[in-house]
C-alpha cells in the first residue's frame, strides 16, 4: 500500500469512527461513566432497565458518585429520539433512556451489565442472556455488539452471540460482528478513572478488532492493546483479578500464622516491603464485583474442559473465610479483657466493600456482622458513604444515622473510609472496651489489634 492508499484509507477508518452511534446497556458503576465519555464525542444512547436509575440521572446525579453532577448535566440530552434513527452525525451528548426503542439510532452497542455468582459461587449469566436480547431486537446489518461485562473464555462468542442471533433473525460475522473489551474500572477512584486506564480491546474479525480499537481510543487517553481475540481478551480480565485475589490470599495466611506467632503483620510487610520486587499486597476482606467473583468464572471454565483448579479455588476458599476469622479475633479480645459478650453493644465502622466508595455489591464486612451476630451480640454499623435504603433492601439491616452517644463493648473499623481517620473512639467505647482494626488504618497506639 503506497502513501496514498494509506491516506485515503485512514480517511475511511476515521470516518466509519465519526459516524458511529453509541448505545451502552447498563449504567451502573462501569457503564455511566463509559456513557459521558462517549457522549462528549458521540450521539450516545444510555439504557437501563432500572427506571428509578435513569430519572435520578436525567436530574443530574448519580448515586454511585462515579461521575460528577456538572460534568454529566453537560452531556445529557433531554430530547426525544424521533421514530427514524440520527442523521445528523455531528450531534453529540448523552440520552440516558428506558426505553429500548431508542436504541434503534445505535449502529455500536455496548454491553456493561454485572456477571454475579449464585450463592454456590456458579456464575450468573442470566444479566448477559437478558441485554443480548435487548440488543438483539434493535440489531441491523453492519452493527457491532461489544461486551465489558467480566466473564470466562468463550462467553461472548458461545453464550452471547447465540442469543444475539436467534433474535435478530441475522447472521454473525456475516450481517453484524462482536467486539470484547474488558472493564477496568476501580468504583472511588478518582485518580484512575476510565479514559486513564490502558484499555484491552478485541473483535471478531481482524477488520472489526481494528475498529473497536479505534473507537476506544478516540476516547481512552491511556490508549489501548488490542488483543488477537475476543477469547484472549475474556481470560486477560478475568485472571487480572484472580491474581489480586491469590495475593491477598497470601497475605491473609501470613496474617494468621503471624498473629499466632504474637508478631504484627503489618510490620512485617513494611520491612519485606523494602526489597525492590516484593509486592505491596496487605490483608483484608475480599469482596466487590471483582475480585470477589472472577475467580470463581475462571474456576468454572477450567472444570468444564476437565481441570480441577487448586491455587484459584484455594485463594478464594481462605479469602472468603476472613469475615469468620476476623470476628472470632474480637470475641477472643473481648474475652480476654472480661468482657461478657452475649448482649454485648459492637460498633461496626463500614459495611462497603472498600473505602470512600458507596459500592455494597459483595461486601465482605457483612460476613464480619454475621458472624458477631450470632453470639447474640448487638451490632450497630455506620457508614457515612453507603445508601440507607440500598443497605436495607439488600441486606435488611438499618444503618445507624449517626455515630450514637452510647459506649460500646468493641469497635471493629471494617472499612477504611477517611471520616474515619478523625474519630474519636474514646468518647464511643467503655473502659474495658477493644478496638480491632481490619484495615491497619488507625494509629496503632489506638487499638488492641489489627488483621
Amino acid at each position: 500500500m503506497n502513501s496514498e492508499q494509506l491516506v485515503e484509507h485512514k480517511i475511511i477508518d476515521d470516518l466509519q469512527i465519526q459516524t458511529k452511534r453509541i448505545g451502552v446497556i447498563g449504567l451502573g458503576y462501569v457503564g455511566l461513566p463509559l456513557a459521558v465519555e462517549f457522549g462528549k464525542q458521540y450521539f450516545t444512547v444510555g439504557f437501563d432497565i432500572n427506571q428509578s436509575r435513569v430519572d435520578e440521572l436525567n436530574d443530574g446525579k448519580d448515586i454511585t458518585l462515579e461521575v460528577e453532577e456538572d460534568l454529566l448535566q453537560s452531556v445529557l440530552l433531554q430530547e426525544d429520539l424521533p421514530q427514524e434513527p440520527k442523521t445528523n452525525l455531528t450531534e453529540k451528548g448523552l440520552l440516558v433512556t428506558a426505553n429500548e426503542n431508542e436504541l434503534l439510532a445505535c449502529n455500536v452497542y455496548i454491553i456493561t451489565v454485572p456477571t454475579p455468582t449464585d450463592k454456590h459461587q456458579r456464575p450468573i449469566l442470566t444479566p448477559l442472556y437478558k441485554a443480548s436480547k435487548t440488543v438483539g431486537k434493535v440489531l441491523k446489518k453492519g452493527d457491532i455488539v461489544i461486551y465489558e461485562s467480566t466473564v470466562y473464555p468463550g462467553v461472548t462468542e458461545e453464550e452471547c452471540v447465540p442469543v444475539l442471533e436467534s433474535v435478530s433473525g441475522l447472521k454473525f460475522n456475516e450481517d453484524f460482528f462482536c467486539g470484547y473489551s474488558p472493564e477496568r474500572i476501580n468504583p472511588g477512584d478518582k485518580t484512575h478513572t476510565v479514559t486513564k486506564i490502558l484499555k484491552v480491546t478485541s473483535g471478531s474479525t481482524p477488520e472489526i478488532a481494528e475498529t473497536v480499537d479505534q473507537l476506544y481510543r478516540s476516547i481512552i487517553h491511556a490508549g489501548t492493546f488490542k488483543a488477537s481475540s475476543i477469547r484472549v481478551a475474556e481470560a486477560a480480565k478475568v485472571i487480572e483479578n484472580s491474581q489480586r485475589d491469590i495475593n491477598i490470599a497470601f497475605v491473609n495466611e501470613l496474617s494468621k500464622i503471624f498473629n499466632l506467632l504474637d508478631i504484627d503483620t503489618h510490620e512485617v510487610l513494611e520491612a519485606a516491603g523494602t526489597k525492590w520486587n516484593f509486592l505491596p499486597f496487605k490483608p483484608g476482606l475480599v469482596g466487590g464485583h471483582c475480585i470477589g467473583v472472577d475467580p470463581y468464572y475462571l474456576a468454572q471454565k477450567a472444570q468444564e474442559v476437565g481441570y480441577h483448579p487448586e491455587i484459584i479455588l484455594a485463594g478464594r476458599r481462605l479469602n472468603d473465610t476472613m469475615g469468620k476469622y476476623v470476628a472470632g479475633e474480637i470475641i477472643k479480645l473481648m474475652v480476654k479483657n472480661d468482657i461478657k459478650v452475649k448482649g454485648s453493644k459492637v460498633l461496626m465502622l463500614g459495611i462497603t466493600f472498600k473505602e470512600n466508595c458507596p459500592d455494597i455489591r459483595n461486601t465482605k464486612a457483612i460476613d464480619v456482622y454475621h458472624e458477631l451476630k450470632t453470639y447474640n451480640i448487638d451490632v450497630d454499623i455506620f457508614d457515612p458513604w453507603a445508601s440507607r435504603t440500598e443497605v436495607l433492601d439488600e441486606y435488611n439491616i438499618s444503618l445507624v444515622n449517626d455515630l450514637p452517644t452510647e459506649k460500646y463493648e468493641a469497635i471493629v473499623l471494617t472499612v477504611a473510609h477517611r471520616e474515619f481517620k478523625s474519630l474519636d473512639l474514646d468518647t464511643l467505647k467503655q473502659p474495658n472496651a477493644v478496638i480491632y482494626d481490619v484495615k491497619g488504618f488507625l494509629d496503632r497506639d489506638n487499638i488492641d489489634a489489627r488483621l
